[in-house]
């Protein structure tokens, strides 16, 4: 399993080539589930809503799009999850993607993202896509 970050997320579903190279198309095509947090439908959501992302289409039909349509598992986020985040060293302070993190941690998963700050996760050794 493979959880996307928000950002690797959106550019999947939009088909934003430009910002994914064809090695990690590669590995999202050939995995065999494909996941996001549900905190990744939360900042979406306040993206689009304070004009910091703009979506091709309205918002409630993308996460349509983007979950259903395109077979990408949601993860909720469980008290498992929630306790690994907050117990998580302080590299990051956003707290959507200590729980992104968390998420592929309790579910051992890979993770794929462009974050720098991820990398600081010892956690995420040999997870980090």
């Amino acid at each position: 399993m493979i959880i996307l970050d928000t950002h690797i997320w959106l550019w999947w579903v939009n088909r934003d080539t430009d910002k994914l190279d064809q090695h990690r198309l590669n590995q999202i095509t050939s995995s065999d589930v494909v996941a996001v947090s549900a905190i990744s439908s939360f900042e979406v959501a306040w993206l689009v809503h304070h004009g910091r992302i703009e979506l091709p289409i309205g918002t409630r039909d993308w996460f349509e799009k983007a979950l259903d349509g395109s077979g990408i598992k949601l993860i909720p986020v469980t008290p498992e999850i929630a306790c690994k985040a907050v117990e998580l060293p302080d590299h990051h302070s956003d707290p959507q993607d200590r729980i992104i993190i968390a998420t592929a941690l309790v579910c051992q998963a890979s993770i794929m993202s462009s974050d720098r700050k991820f990398s600081c996760y010892r956690e995420l050794e040999k997870r980090l896509l």
